[in-house]
């Protein structure tokens, strides 16, 4: 068998399930798809190609019921995939919706990966592809 094709869908875990939508659609502009039976979650569309964030209220996917129950206590992380190019610009929209940037670090030479936090406490980075030695 060959191996898997790519990650089609990660999650992230969320208190507030409102406010993470809010923010993922309005700040980071993601295309929301989905939101869940019983304020159990939404899923969000990833630029252009079969990729999916998934945030969740821990407390409900931890009941389980027609999924296996899972959840996760603490912050996670996502990276999500930018170009070059496109770097100041993210830092002025950052800036005027009032998000802090954590740190800036650079792999692999530069350009850097900007890191932030979700309202949430999730740890986000935007960085490009180059940060990972891909064939």
């Amino acid at each position: 068998m060959p191996p898997p094709l790519s990650i089609l869908e990660t999650s992230l875990y969320v208190s507030d399930l409102d406010r993470a939508v809010a923010f993922y659609r309005d700040i980071l502009g993601l295309r929301l798809m989905v939101e869940l039976e019983n304020h159990r979650g939404a899923a969000f569309q990833v630029g252009a190609g079969p990729c999916t964030l998934l945030l969740f209220r821990a407390e409900e996917t931890r009941k389980g019921g027609a999924f296996p129950p899972h959840g996760a206590a603490g912050a996670g992380h996502a990276a999500f995939r930018i170009e070059a190019g496109e770097l100041a610009g993210w830092r002025e929209r950052l800036a005027a919706h009032h998000v802090a940037i954590e740190a800036e670090l650079s792999f692999r030479g530069p350009p850097p990966s900007i890191y932030f936090r979700d309202p949430d406490g999730n740890s986000l980075e935007l960085a490009v592809s180059a940060i990972w030695p891909f064939e």
